[in-house]
C-alpha cells in the first residue's frame, strides 16, 4: 500500500513537472502570436517600419516558443498511456475526441500556415503573409480552446453516462460536455493571463533597451503597447478573476474552502484571510491576518451571508490546503502588481513620460516573469484544488493511475529533470540571446510583390522615417 501510494505521488509529481513546463510555452505562444498578428496589421495599415522590424524581431522569439511548446506537449501524452491508463481508459470516450478536434482544427492550421509565416516573408505578398500570421494567431486561440474545455470538463463534468465497462461516455449533445459550467470562464481568465504574460514580457524587454537608449524606436513602440495591454487587460482581468472565483464557488466549493483557509464553517459572515500558515492537523491557520466578514462580501456580495467551511466535507476529500492557499495568494498577489504597473503607466503617460522615468523601466524589467509566475500560480490552485479527484467527485486521482511500479517512476522523473533542464534550459537561454539584441531599425523588410521564382525581386528597405516616427511615438 505505501509503495503504491508513492508511485502515484512520484507518477503526479512528474506530471505537474511536465505539465508546468509546458504550460510557460502556450502561454507565451498564445499572446505573442496575437501580438506578431497586430504587428504586422499595423505595418499593412501604416506603411510604418517600426511594425515591420519589430514583427522580425519577435518572430525569431515566437518559432523558438512555438517550437519547445510543441515538444514539451507531445511528452505528456505519453504519459496519458504509461501511468494514467486508467484515467486514460475510463474517460477517453469523452476527452479522446476532444483532444482530435484540436489536432483537426488548430494544430492542422498552426501547422499548415507557420512555414509561410517564418519563412514566407519575403517569398508572398504581404496581405498573404499577414493572412499567414493571422491563421496561426487564431490557431493558438482554437489550441486553447479544446484544451481548456477538456480540462474544464475534468473540474465541472456534466453530460456524461457510464457504461458498463465504468467508461465514461457522451450522454447529452457533445456541445453540454463543451460548454460545461466552468468553461467559459477558464477559457476568458487563461487567455487574458496569455496576454498579460507576453505583455509583460514584451514590456521587460523593451524596457530593457529603452535604460540603454531612450530613443531607438523599436525599444519605445514596444514597451508603449506593453504598457497598454498593461493598463487594460489588467483590471478586465482583475474583474474576470472574480467571475471565475464565484463560478467555483458553485461548482468546486472544497477548493474554494481551501484558497479560503476556511477550515470551519462561518454561519455569520467570513473574514478574508489575507495571510498566514494553514494548519491542516489542527484544522485552522495559524497567525492569520483577516478582515472581518471580508470573505462573504466578496464571494456572496453579502457581509453577513454564511459560507461552508472545510469541516462540512470528509477529510478524505479535502484538498491539499497550504498549496492551494498561497498559490492563489501568489496569483493575486501578482495580478494586482501587474494593474499598479498598468496605472503607473497611465501617470507616466499623461505626464509624456514614459520614456523618461528608469524607475518605471526598471519595475516593468522586475516584472518581466510576473506574467509565468501566474499562470503557474493559478494552474496549482486549479489543479491542487481539485484534489483527490481527476475528474472532480467521480473519480480519484489514486483510481486513475496505471499499475505503477515506483523506482520505474522514479528513474523516469529523473530523466525528465536532467533532460528537460538541458534541452529548454538551453532554448530560454536562447531566446534570452535574442531578446537582448537591440532592435534594429534596418532590418529588411518584403516588398509588396512575391519574389517569382526566375526573377529578382529585392526586399525593401526600411523607411527612413521609420527613425523619427518611433522617436516621436
Amino acid at each position: 500500500m505505501i509503495e503504491n501510494d508513492l508511485a502515484i505521488n512520484l507518477a503526479r509529481v512528474q506530471f505537474a513537472f511536465t505539465v508546468s513546463f509546458h504550460f510557460l510555452f502556450p502561454a507565451f505562444t498564445i499572446g505573442i502570436a496575437s501580438y506578431l498578428a497586430v504587428l504586422e496589421g499595423l505595418w499593412l495599415k501604416t506603411d510604418k517600419g517600426v511594425y515591420a522590424n519589430l514583427y522580425r524581431y519577435w518572430l525569431k522569439i515566437f518559432a523558438v516558443v512555438f517550437a519547445m511548446g510543441v515538444v514539451s506537449g507531445i511528452v505528456m501524452s505519453y504519459q496519458f498511456g504509461t501511468n494514467w491508463s486508467v484515467f486514460s481508459d475510463k474517460a477517453g470516450p469523452i476527452i479522446g475526441p476532444l483532444m482530435a478536434y484540436e489536432v483537426l482544427t488548430a494544430f492542422f492550421l498552426e501547422a499548415g500556415f507557420l512555414g509561410v509565416m517564418l519563412f514566407g516573408i519575403n517569398k508572398v505578398g504581404r496581405k498573404l503573409h499577414f493572412v499567414a500570421t493571422l491563421a496561426v494567431a487564431i490557431g493558438t486561440f482554437i489550441s486553447a480552446f479544446w484544451i481548456l474545455s477538456v480540462n474544464s470538463w475534468m473540474q465541472t463534468p456534466v453530460g456524461y453516462a457510464i457504461n458498463d465497462v465504468g467508461q465514461f461516455v457522451p450522454a447529452a449533445g457533445w456541445w453540454d460536455i463543451v460548454w460545461n459550467p466552468s468553461f467559459p470562464y477558464r477559457l476568458v481568465h487563461t487567455v487574458l493571463a496569455a496576454y498579460l504574460t507576453t505583455a509583460f514580457a514584451v514590456g521587460a524587454v523593451g524596457a530593457w533597451h529603452l535604460l540603454k537608449d531612450r530613443t531607438n524606436p523599436g525599444a519605445r513602440k514596444m514597451f508603449s503597447m506593453a504598457m497598454w495591454m498593461a493598463a487594460l487587460i489588467a483590471p478586465a482581468q482583475i474583474f474576470m478573476g472574480d467571475l471565475h472565483g464565484l463560478n467555483t464557488l458553485e461548482h468546486q466549493p472544497a477548493k474554494v474552502m481551501a484558497m479560503e483557509g476556511h477550515y470551519e464553517s462561518h454561519p455569520d459572515g467570513a473574514p478574508l484571510i489575507l495571510f498566514g500558515i494553514p494548519n491542516s492537523k489542527e484544522k485552522r491557520v495559524d497567525y492569520a491576518i483577516e478582515i472581518p466578514k471580508a470573505s462573504s462580501l466578496i464571494l456572496k456580495h453579502d457581509l453577513n451571508a454564511p459560507l461552508a467551511g472545510l469541516d462540512t466535507i470528509p477529510d478524505q476529500d479535502e484538498p491539499p490546503v497550504g498549496i492551494v492557499f498561497w498559490s492563489f495568494r501568489i496569483m493575486v498577489g501578482l495580478g494586482f502588481a501587474m494593474l499598479g504597473i498598468g496605472l503607473w503607466s497611465l501617470f507616466a503617460r499623461s505626464r509624456k513620460k514614459l520614456y523618461d522615468w528608469p524607475w518605471l523601466h526598471r519595475a516593468a524589467i522586475a516584472m518581466g516573469p510576473s506574467g509565468f509566475i501566474a499562470v503557474l500560480a493559478g494552474w496549482v490552485t486549479t489543479e491542487v484544488g481539485r484534489q483527490p479527484f481527476t475528474i472532480y467527485g467521480l473519480l480519484r486521482t489514486s483510481e486513475s493511475a496505471a499499475p505503477l511500479d515506483a523506482p520505474a517512476v522514479a528513474i523516469s522523473l529523473l530523466a525528465f529533470v536532467v533532460v528537460y533542464f538541458i534541452v529548454f534550459g538551453a532554448g530560454i537561454v536562447y531566446i534570452f540571446k535574442l531578446a537582448a539584441k537591440t532592435p534594429e531599425a534596418h532590418e529588411p523588410t518584403p516588398d509588396d510583390a512575391p519574389i517569382r521564382s526566375a526573377g529578382i525581386t529585392p526586399a525593401a528597405a526600411v523607411l527612413e522615417g521609420d527613425h523619427e516616427e518611433g522617436a516621436a511615438s
